[in-house]
């Protein structure tokens, strides 16, 4: 039986609602119950106000729980808030060597570290400033760039990696990877879905201070959308959704195929995007659509469509993959958003869509040549049935 790393057994956390005795009760967590096998990495996803943050400061020691007991084996870093563990009128250096004594390391070890440290943050210059002076950003760099070289057993990530630029995410992402592989135990939030299923080899999902799901990431990630659609399609919410085609987007995902362990793909670089769906039922007339965004996720940047030449595709149950090949992505370097849909073709209508957090990161590479336009092809690969190849070519608009 392998060795847990963490082990959270019924955790509760309640908050009171204001400063009396007779303030409200809020409970943040409800009888939440996870193991964590040594050299594991878990995602932990869900809405605003689930209860994520609040796990991982427990889990951190920032706070004790209600209820219940959290044990931990071995060494831990977290990264859950901008600064958090600096002392702010020690200089960067100074907190390098705080941090790493606080994890039993000694000061030779630590100083064989550090060149590495300062190089991965980019604050050289400002290694021996005291860190209150220091921006969110150099914080945020400053602090991942310990968490994650010190080579704790087991190392806790909270969205706040959000506040780097996107060059610096997809260089984070890719040093999770990196730990993951060498045996580190990892935990993270992130609305990044597809860093979750790249990253990790569990799921949680968290609703309302409750386990909704755990499991594979990709079944977890499918959850998690189909309760947003669920949401969206309840009563008296602000967006409909027609469903009545039977199909429902489950999944999307990227990787670079030439880097299949990168979680960021690169400039010039190719690009393959499965889109998942299931059917209840035969449709005929069915086109699935690819949206890129630029970071701001509102302005479209680019569409491809397995439709751009008139054609048809006919989805049967249970369901199957649309797969969307880019032998050269003309992106420049930053972040991005995908999202999809599924549109019946008679009816000019859509019968599924997808907007899951799903972020691509890319970085530099290979130039494209100031291409406008993303030549793709797509393949329609059905549960129990053949597939098809396309070329097909789609016009990118200018940003803004």
């Amino acid at each position: 039986m392998s060795t847990l790393d963490i082990s959270v057994q019924h955790v509760g956390k309640e908050y009171r609602l204001g400063a009396s005795r007779r303030a409200s009760a809020f409970w943040a967590l409800r009888d939440v119950s996870l193991d964590v096998p040594r050299g594991s990495s878990v995602g932990i996803i869900g809405r605003n106000g689930a209860g994520k943050s609040t796990l991982f400061k427990l889990l951190a020691g920032i706070t004790a729980p209600t209820t219940g007991r959290i044990v931990l084996n071995g060494h831990l870093a977290a990264l859950i808030e901008v600064g958090s563990g600096f002392h702010p009128e020690l200089t960067g250096r100074e907190n390098v060597f705080l941090s790493g004594s606080l994890l039993g390391m000694t000061r030779r070890e630590i100083a064989g570290k550090l060149d590495r440290i300062v190089e991965f943050a980019g604050v050289r210059q400002f290694i021996d400033t005291p860190v209150k002076w220091y921006s969110s950003g150099m914080y945020v760099r400053l602090g991942f760039a310990i968490a994650a070289h010190l080579e704790p057993h087991i190392l806790l990530v909270d969205e706040v990696l959000a506040v780097g630029d996107a060059e610096f995410q997809a260089r984070c992402l890719q040093r999770i990877q990196e730990l993951r592989v060498q045996g580190t135990t990892c935990l993270f939030i992130s609305h990044d879905l597809t860093a979750i299923e790249r990253l990790c080899n569990r799921a949680v999902l968290l609703e309302r201070g409750e386990i909704a799901a755990a499991g594979a990431p990709a079944d977890v990630v499918a959850t998690y959308h189909r309760r947003i659609i669920a949401d969206a399609n309840a009563p008296g919410a602000p967006v409909a959704v027609a469903l009545k085609s039977g199909v429902t987007l489950t999944n999307l995902s990227m990787h670079d195929p030439d880097a299949p362990d990168s979680v960021s793909c690169r400039t010039g670089g190719p690009l393959l995007v499965s889109l998942k769906y299931e059917a209840t039922r035969r449709s005929p007339a069915i086109e699935f659509e690819l949206r890129i965004y630029a970071a701001d996720g509102k302005t479209r940047l680019a569409t491809l469509r397995t439709g751009e030449r008139g054609d048809e595709i006919s989805v049967d149950a249970p369901g199957g993959t649309i797969e969307f090949a880019v032998a050269t992505l003309p992106l420049g370097v930053g972040m991005y958003y995908l999202g999809a849909l599924a549109r019946d073709i008679v009816t000019n209508t859509t019968v599924a869509w997808w907007d899951g957090e799903t972020r691509l990161h890319v970085q530099d590479g290979p130039r494209s040549g100031g291409q406008r336009e993303i030549p793709h092809t797509w393949r329609h690969i059905q549960a129990d049935a053949g597939d098809r190849t396309l070329a097909a070519s789609v016009r990118i608009s200018p940003p803004g």
